[in-house]
């Protein structure tokens, strides 16, 4: 029962005890009154120490209960996409919370508090969605798959540890690990503390509730941007993965059974190519955005168009078009499967299907055309079973590429170290035509120690890379950089990785030289900024004639670099375009697959 105020006090609703159970200020001041005119006048040490406590205890109160309230409201008003992450996305009127706080003021006292945790606990967990969201916005330019992303967290470990040591990936685990469990206690005992204010001043938080409420609905009517529901609209597109994931099965299983190419005999597949060395390059990070982007364009321009130069002079010439990669900002293993399963692989369900079947890859129908095919993993770190689906007659892993020199960031070995293993053991004097898949990875994020171009007969074994004047790139801290560090090591990353191509090219190639390299992704938003495409360069190169007369209905642009009007196609069309331009028309009757 409420103390009734005196003239002194005006009377004012009751709060309920912190924490601690110290006493409200009216509390306080009634047991000043009780204690006599002379103690209320000169209260002992000890009584003014304790009002002092209480009065701190207050303030702290009111403190916490005002940061709980913000915490739930950032919950609900936080956007999932890392480019929408500005303070006015906070300034909003979410009706999730105007509904929870409805039903916990209409429901009796011993059901409110159980139905405020699972409240709490859902909150959090809504919180940890949208922190997973966030993250994949700014790496994959995506949110977040409930249903298929959870082996990227595996994925991420491994990049983090190679990228910056087995500390810092540790660290970031437990930091991880850390945040999700705060996330969790935070919003549940924030939605309690919340529910017992309004509980307490029950008429005040009812006339709030319908006010918000009626503000909300007048908002919404008129389209202003205060009314939010963005995160009832984010449960339920993560609830519809799980069912969209099932038909995307059922669908996909479907797609990789209709394949033009399946029953192809050998000897009418690639015909045109007989007696070439083909070499498949997947070239990292190596998106649309540099060579269009002003920032990176001038500089890996100038690479591009030089190359076209010093290759020209020896006699190559070049085609380039542009690419749709399935996936932006990582997940390279996607776009190799899409570009040669002539699939759309986008995802990681996808992905582990494909590796089931029996699909002819283009690593398949060039080895049943009688070329040895060869798997060149720089970053193949562990063991792959699941190479053996793409059809290579060997494998070399990072392991069997016996590099012995210093790890570059993610990148286990320079690119040009890769390229100079393959040619020593592969193009040897009078070898059968080979067909080789090769991704280079020196310009994989984070785009911080490069390496530098060395003269091919000092590469060796990889050990002149211990020399400090061996490489050109290694900032101090790799994780402390500016958006402005990140953009120049990308761009001089790519540059790199297509110096070593183009030196390949020109200190090796001849007239049986058949060179493919192209992206297998954009880099993330961070370099290219939000919205960015997901082209990729795609250039064929070749000193016979011949073989780029096979393309030259395809309306590449001439060169090393495309033009920004150069044709765009989708990468999971390229397997059947490239084996229809040097080889057979597949039948009319079988549409190829998308």
């Amino acid at each position: 029962m409420r103390r009734p105020s005196t003239a002194a006090e005006p009377a004012e609703p009751a709060e309920p005890a912190g924490p601690s159970g110290a006493a409200g200020p009216s509390e306080a001041a009634g047991s000043a009154v009780a204690a006599g005119p002379d103690a209320a006048a000169e209260p002992t040490p000890t009584a003014g120490a304790g009002a002092g406590r209480g009065r701190w205890r207050t303030v702290a109160g009111r403190v916490t209960t005002v940061l709980a309230g913000l915490l739930v409201l950032a919950v609900l008003t936080a956007p999932g996409r890392f480019d929408q992450l500005t303070p006015m996305a906070f300034l909003r009127v979410p009706v999730e919370a105007l509904v929870a706080a409805a039903l916990l003021l209409a429901l009796p006292g011993r059901a409110r508090r159980p139905v405020a945790v699972a409240f709490g606990v859902a909150l959090g967990l809504v919180a940890v969605v949208k922190v997973l969201d966030l993250g994949m916005s700014a790496s994959f330019a995506r949110p977040f798959d409930l249903v298929l992303d959870w082996v990227l967290l595996d994925d991420g470990y491994a990049f983090v540890t190679d990228s910056v040591g087995t500390g810092g990936a540790v660290a970031a685990a437990v930091a991880l690990v850390a945040l999700v469990v705060a996330l969790l206690v935070l919003t549940t005992r924030s939605v309690l503390r919340l529910t017992r204010l309004t509980t307490g001043h029950r008429r005040t938080a009812v006339r709030a509730v319908a006010g918000l409420t009626a503000v909300w609905v007048v908002a919404a009517t008129l389209g202003v941007p205060v009314a939010d529901s963005g995160t009832a609209t984010l449960v339920g597109q993560h609830v519809g993965q799980a069912g969209a994931g099932l038909r995307d099965r059922r669908e996909f299983a479907d797609q990789v059974t209709r394949d033009a190419y399946r029953d192809t005999p050998g000897d009418q597949l690639l015909t045109a190519l007989r007696g070439k060395d083909v070499v498949l390059a997947f070239v990292e990070s190596y998106g649309r955005d540099a060579v269009e982007d002003p920032e990176f364009a001038d500089g890996v321009g100038a690479v591009l168009d030089g190359g076209t130069k010093r290759l020209a002079a020896a006699g190559f010439t070049a085609r380039s078009g542009f690419l749709t990669s399935p996936t932006s900002g990582g997940g390279s293993w996607l776009a190799h499967d899409t570009l040669l399963s002539g699939l759309w692989i986008d995802n990681q369900q996808r992905h582990d299907s494909l590796l089931a079947s029996d699909r002819l890859t283009l690593n398949k129908a060039f080895r049943r055309a009688g070329w040895q095919t060869v798997g060149v993993m720089p970053a193949a770190t562990s063991p792959w079973p699941q190479g053996a689906f793409f059809g290579y007659d060997r494998y070399h892993d990072a392991a069997g590429l016996d590099y012995r020199g210093p790890q570059f960031s993610y990148a286990p070995m320079p690119d040009q170290y890769t390229l100079a293993t393959f040619q020593r053991r592969e193009r040897t004097p009078g070898h059968a035509p080979i067909m080789a898949q090769i991704p280079l990875v020196s310009s994989h994020s984070p785009w911080a120690a490069i390496p530098r171009m060395l003269d091919w007969e000092h590469v060796g074994d990889g050990s002149i890379y211990r020399r400090p004047t061996s490489v050109a790139f290694n900032p101090k801290d790799v994780v402390g950089r500016s958006a402005t560090e990140v953009r120049t090591g990308y761009r001089r990353a790519v540059e790199y990785s297509l110096n070593s191509l183009i030196s390949y090219v020109e200190t090796y190639g001849d007239d049986d030289t058949v060179l493919v390299f192209l992206g297998d992704h954009q880099p993330s938003p961070l370099v290219t900024g939000p919205n960015a495409s997901r082209d990729v360069p795609i250039t064929v190169l070749a000193r016979d004639p011949a073989v780029l007369a096979r393309v030259s209905g395809w309306g590449w642009h001439e060169g090393l670099r495309p033009g920004p009007d150069a044709p765009v196609w989708p990468m999971d069309t390229f397997r059947d375009r490239f084996l229809a331009a040097f080889g057979p028309q597949p039948p009319a009757h079988v549409a190829a697959p998308r």
